[in-house]
């Protein structure tokens, strides 16, 4: 006899699980998708920052061009008062340039009245001045002699801007005359290399009365010359004010007290 030998787990086809099937569908679609939300996100945010970028730049651009103008409105201040400055520096050099112009010129005063007044402390009793003049430097005798020019043309004169002093007059003897020369050399108001007789010679005296059986003694008759002195009269204020010159000494002094002349 035949027997049926049915198996029905083996001709059962095999079914698949919906929610199995379904799951994993859903993994991958979300899993594909992630790229696309990475991308958009990326797309979203560039545009952000690229703006934020540009608007920093846009703010760091108008800073720096206030800054620029700030500087340039500095550098024409700067400008004005640099002409300022060197108007005011033009102004003080040629006001410094006359100052020390006066000051050489109180320092290159000679005053008479102090001269003569010396003359008259160291003149010997047996000496009379009879004139006193001014005249152009004369040659120093301690200088070497200038080089002669081209063509015989005439030596430069001497460089010394005081100038010289001739004396003339009568003496009882050369020796007086040569005591009046000493004397003269000693004084602060003359160069004493530059001090020396021109001439010395005798001269009858004038008769007071032509019938005195006495003859009056012969005389000498002297030409002294000097160059002044080139020393500032800074230097001679304690001499200028022992000769009476007040007035220069209290200038002089004035000047000293402003810086203008160095004590």
């Amino acid at each position: 006899m035949y027997s049926l030998d049915v198996n029905f787990l083996k001709d059962r086809a095999p079914q698949k699980s919906g929610f199995a099937t379904g799951g994993s569908k859903t993994r991958m679609s979300a899993v594909g998708q992630t790229p696309l939300f990475v991308g958009a996100a990326v797309a979203a945010v560039i545009p952000v920052v690229v703006g934020a970028w540009w608007l920093l730049l846009q703010t760091q651009n108008t800073q720096m061009e206030n800054k620029l103008a700030a500087l340039d409105a500095e550098l024409n201040r700067l400008g004005l008062q640099e002409e300022e400055l060197k108007k005011i520096q033009a102004e003080t050099s040629t006001l410094q340039t006359d100052t020390k112009a006066l000051a050489t010129v109180f320092n290159q005063i000679r005053p008479w009245s102090a001269m003569l007044q010396d003359l008259r402390d160291r003149i010997p009793r047996a000496v009379q001045i009879e004139s006193i003049k001014q005249i152009p430097a004369i040659a120093s005798s301690g200088a070497a002699p200038p080089p002669a020019a081209a063509g015989n043309a005439a030596p430069p004169p001497s460089a010394n801007p005081a100038g010289g002093i001739e004396i003339t007059g009568k003496a009882r003897s050369f020796s007086d005359v040569n005591d009046f020369l000493l004397t003269l050399k000693q004084s602060a108001f003359f160069q004493a290399t530059d001090t020396r007789i021109i001439s010395a010679e005798l001269a009858e005296a004038a008769a007071s009365n032509e019938k005195s059986a006495v003859k009056p003694p012969s005389l000498v008759r002297y030409t002294i010359q000097s160059n002044l002195s080139n020393v500032p009269a800074a230097d001679l204020l304690q001499e200028l004010e022992r000769k009476g010159t007040l007035g220069l000494v209290t200038r002089i002094r004035t000047l000293q007290q402003k810086g203008v002349i160095q004590p």
